[in-house]
């Protein structure tokens, strides 16, 4: 019997020796096999990806995938492919199987955070991405989830919480966003004003002076405000203060302004400040204004020639156009002429049909996509 156990043991020891021994080996094969295939496939979607062959690479990078489902960057690859295929459904799918493992690292996480984020965000299901750009507030993407948000609230018509938002922004050193603040507020007195709730307004364009002491918009509301309550030399007074800051916006409100001046009887002071306005800064809004103060067309205004051969632009060109023939001179021809020629000018011009390139000449062969016979016959114009 003893002799047997030996017997058993001298056999069965280089037996199972032997036997682990090429176990492993083939455990090491397996391995290696697996680690060859996959970087193969991984190059292959990538080669495919390079050569705009989407279908084809997303099919390789998902074969990558179930070789090696422990490679982040693969599912990442994937996920940002079905993103931009306008797959959002599939590229959710990706980074929720993501952020479901519990053995990937914060860093990993935080960016399948992200991705997830941008996913919802492209699918427009704006609830979901702010509650996935929300939870990244505070880490690595920060900055980015922060920004995200603004847009957000602010796509949203959120004006309250996009102002906070850029506040915040603006604490962290992400940038000046006061001037984009003072827009949130004005907003928010818009809507406070359609809803008849005008304190809620008057203190929203409060905050919105104070976000920016030179933004032009509050000011310009401001005058407006206080011209439809009847205040009219409250409104000259805001709309003055506007000048002061942006000369260009105050156009926008110039025929305002003389109605303002003419309601409460300081026309003078009204057209003083029009014409130093023309002067700065020569509009053809500001020369309606001046016309309007003493009840006339913009076509009658002695200042709309010199304003035509200054800027030449269609709209004073119209107006000139519109005076009786008996008040026409060689001077507007030649004016109205130019305007016409510089207004026609883009319009003169040959546009390849598959790409939109546009030229004076002729081509036979598009510079821009290098497609034969591409370029109609017609100039624009004539299309």
């Amino acid at each position: 019997m003893e002799f047997d156990l030996q017997a058993w043991l001298l056999i069965g020891l280089p037996l199972a020796f032997v036997l682990g021994w090429l176990a492993s080996r083939l455990d090491v094969r397996q391995m290696r096999r697996e680690h060859v295939d996959s970087p193969k496939a991984y190059y292959k979607g990538l080669n495919l990806l390079l050569n705009e062959q989407q279908d084809k690479a997303i099919d390789a990078f998902i074969e990558a995938v179930q070789n090696d489902p422990d490679t982040t960057e693969l599912h990442f690859a994937l996920g940002n492919l079905f993103r931009r295929r306008g797959e959002f459904e599939r590229s959710v799918r990706v980074h929720q199987h993501l952020l479901a493992r519990a053995d990937l690292p914060m860093a990993e996480r935080d960016r399948a955070q992200h991705a997830l984020a941008q996913d919802y965000m492209k699918a427009g299901l704006f609830d979901r991405a702010e509650a996935a750009y929300r939870a990244l507030v505070g880490g690595e993407h920060d900055r980015e989830a922060r920004l995200a948000l603004l847009n957000l609230y602010e796509r949203s018509r959120d004006w309250r919480n996009a102002a906070d938002m850029a506040r915040a922004l603006e604490a962290s050193g992400a940038g000046a966003f006061g001037q984009r603040i003072s827009h949130h507020w004005c907003e928010v007195a818009l809507e406070a004003d359609a809803r008849q709730q005008s304190h809620e307004a008057a203190e929203a364009l409060a905050l919105a002076h104070q976000a920016a002491h030179q933004a032009p918009r509050p000011k310009l509301i401001a005058g407006q405000r206080a011209l439809d309550a009847g205040q009219a030399a409250d409104a000259m007074t805001a709309w003055e203060a506007l000048r002061q800051v942006d000369l260009a916006s105050f156009s926008l409100v110039a025929l305002a302004y003389a109605q303002a001046g003419q309601a409460c009887g300081q026309v003078e002071r009204a057209r003083a400040t029009l014409s130093n306005a023309h002067e700065a800064n020569p509009s053809l809004d500001v020369i309606k204004a001046l016309a309007a103060l003493d009840g006339a067309a913009l076509a009658q205004s002695p200042l709309v020639l010199p304003y035509l051969k200054q800027q030449a632009t269609l709209s004073a060109a119209q107006a000139v156009l519109s005076r009786p023939v008996d008040q026409w001179t060689a001077e507007c021809a030649e004016a109205v002429g130019k305007a016409l020629d510089k207004a026609g000018r883009p319009m003169q011009r040959y546009r390849c049909a598959a790409c939109g390139f546009e030229a004076q000449r002729y081509f036979w062969q598009c510079p821009g996509c290098l497609s034969w016979d591409s370029f109609p016959p017609q100039r624009i114009e004539d299309q």
